[in-house]
């Protein structure tokens, strides 16, 4: 069945406003970070909730709690005031290839940067004199970074996607639609205000594709970074301001509706 762009759009909208509601918090890897009101504490427990997001959403999530139970349910001071000896507590952490190793060099990162910036905003943004204007641009300088410093082990690099890799990014951009877009629907934060809701890309996961293929919106077989390109670009024809507003319809109508 073909659809047109009308019915595509009256649909979207209609999923969008069913599925984008505080009940989608409880089940999504997004209860991670509302656990949190510190806005640096919301940026670190989101980071963590979006790298780990591989596999069933609720062993993800009891996974997040682990490992926050880990940081003593403080992410923010633990990471900024630990001491050497208070690192043994992430020792033997582990989800899917994910382990201690990553994990201790994310904080070490997370130290260094929080050390010289208020907000994790900021290592998307590139140089202040030049920001970075383009979401490609912003997703790679932010890769480059994490790994600038020369203790970053080779293995950790697997975990944080990149588009230089081509890859689709799915999971950093999911952390972004969660930091950047703006609403009254309470999911997502918007504690990011030097992005713009309207540059950020789709995130796709495999119930994204599978939907927004048979609905005609993407035609590309890869699951690559043109492929998310290629998607938001479509959805940006029916809202240019906020186009990943549709990543809800579309994974619900995956998920849930198994459409």
């Amino acid at each position: 069945m073909s659809y047109t762009p009308a019915q595509v759009k009256a649909l979207l909208d209609d999923r969008y406003l069913r599925y984008n509601t505080t009940a989608f918090i409880a089940p999504d890897p997004v209860s991670i970070p509302h656990l949190f009101s510190q806005k640096q504490d919301i940026e670190i427990a989101g980071f963590f909730a979006a790298i780990l997001a591989w596999g069933q959403r609720k062993t993800i999530i009891n996974k997040c709690r682990e490992l926050l139970q880990r940081m003593d349910n403080a992410p923010f001071q633990y990471i900024t005031q630990h001491q050497d000896d208070d690192l043994k507590q992430l020792l033997g952490f582990k989800h899917r290839t994910f382990n201690d190793t990553d994990l201790l060099y994310l904080v070490y990162f997370f130290r260094w940067f929080y050390e010289r910036h208020q907000s994790l905003e900021e290592a998307f943004l590139g140089d202040p004199a030049h920001p970075l204007k383009d979401q490609k641009a912003r997703l790679e300088y932010f890769y480059n970074l994490i790994f600038s410093l020369p203790e970053a082990p080779h293995r950790t690099r697997k975990h944080i996607s990149t588009p230089a890799k081509k890859s689709a990014c799915k999971r950093i951009n999911m952390y972004l639609r969660w930091m950047v877009r703006q609403d009254n629907k309470g999911v997502d934060f918007g504690i990011w205000r030097q992005m713009s809701p309207a540059d950020l890309v789709c995130p796709c996961d495999v119930h994204v594709q599978r939907v927004a293929r048979r609905l005609g919106l993407i035609q590309r077989t890869q699951s690559d970074w043109a492929m998310a390109e290629e998607l938001t670009q479509n959805l940006r024809q029916l809202d240019p301001a906020d186009p990943v507003k549709y990543d809800y319809a579309l994974f619900g109508l995956g998920i849930e509706e198994k459409f």
